[in-house]
């Protein structure tokens, strides 16, 4: 196919590569509350993940077209400015991972790709904007959003079953929690695997590949495989901060947890909006945690998520841009 070179494919590769990382990275935001209570075994969970992962990311394109050219300007985009934006993504995404910390994966390819673009292209080549719109006000509401829901939906569920006796309740949420953690893997599948075909598009569009934004089918099929075999490997580190460090987790909090993040996270998606799975869902854990009262959450352990939080944009534009010289000074273009 005309427009096809060496640097496009490792491009490709790249985002790939990413994406897959993505899956080990996040496959603790879908079924990291549903293990710690037991509701179900991790072999089994991780194979349920990988599922509806997979089938998450033919839910919509809306995510792809804000990557793709709602956040810079894709006539300006170079193939070295997406290399390096995922050379940036993925540094951080594995640096975090090693730290076992919950860091946002999507958050880390978009500074990625405002770091490279402005060093690569100029400022002015951002779309403030939509900068603003899709990614600013949905980082700093999706949280408090994931929190408050996840608070009042506990709340409400703890008058419901006020009388109920704690066994058979736990019992039943056990249960509850095999559907709300698919929920989620879905809804993480919607979200996430959108973005790595969000940058495969423009990488595709800046090569002259194809006309315009238009997410190709073939895109669609690698992300949602990539993110799916990435979930498969199991993302032990995060995993095990999640489900036990930041909150004590009962069948009936991972239910509630599960089911406001999910949602959250799939009406985003419909939006166009790349929210951070994993921000949604540590504050949805931290939500029901609170409904125990103030010592019902570790708040040093939150602290650190939420350092990792402040910090991944910044850091992942710092690693993209350094990784756009140095490109840069190898003659790529």
């Amino acid at each position: 196919m005309e427009g096809i070179t060496l640097t496009l494919l490792v491009v490709v590769a790249l985002a790939v590569l990413f994406d897959y990382i993505n899956g080990f990275h996040d496959t603790a935001n879908a079924i990291a509350t549903s293990v710690a209570t037991k509701a179900l075994r991790p072999p089994y969970a991780i194979a349920m993940a990988t599922a509806f992962n997979f089938i998450g990311a033919f839910a919509g394109t809306a995510v792809a077209k804000t990557i793709g050219a709602g956040l810079v300007n894709d006539a300006t985009t170079t193939q070295a400015i997406v290399a390096a934006a995922l050379i940036g993504a993925i540094t951080w995404n594995l640096i975090t991972w090693w730290l076992g910390l919950p860091s946002s994966s999507s958050h880390a390819l978009i500074g990625g790709l405002l770091g490279a673009t402005i060093i690569g292209a100029g400022f002015d080549q951002l779309n403030l904007q939509g900068i603003f719109d899709k990614v600013l006000v949905p980082l700093v509401s999706s949280p408090i959003i994931g929190f408050s829901l996840a608070f009042g939906l506990m709340v409400a569920l703890y008058w419901v079953f006020r009388r109920a006796q704690r066994r058979p309740l736990g019992k039943a949420f056990r249960r509850l929690q095999v559907f709300s953690a698919g929920y989620m893997a879905f809804a993480h599948g919607s979200n996430d695997a959108q973005k790595t075909m969000g940058i495969i598009t423009l990488a595709l569009f800046s090569a002259g590949v194809i006309p315009d934004n238009t997410v190709p089918w073939e895109v669609i099929v690698i992300s949602a495989t990539a993110i799916s075999l990435g979930t498969a490997v199991g993302g032990w580190r995060i995993m095990h901060t999640m489900g036990h460090k930041v909150v004590e987790l009962e069948p009936i909090h991972g239910f509630a947890a599960e089911t406001t993040g999910a949602t959250v996270i799939f009406g985003a998606a419909q939006l166009g909006m790349p929210v951070s799975t994993t921000h949604v869902i540590s504050s949805a854990i931290m939500g029901v945690g609170s409904s125990k009262g103030v010592r019902g959450v570790r708040w040093g352990v939150a602290r650190s998520i939420l350092i990792a939080w402040v910090l991944t944009i910044p850091m992942a534009g710092l690693v993209g841009a350094g990784a756009w010289w140095v490109l840069n000074a190898l003659g790529v273009k």
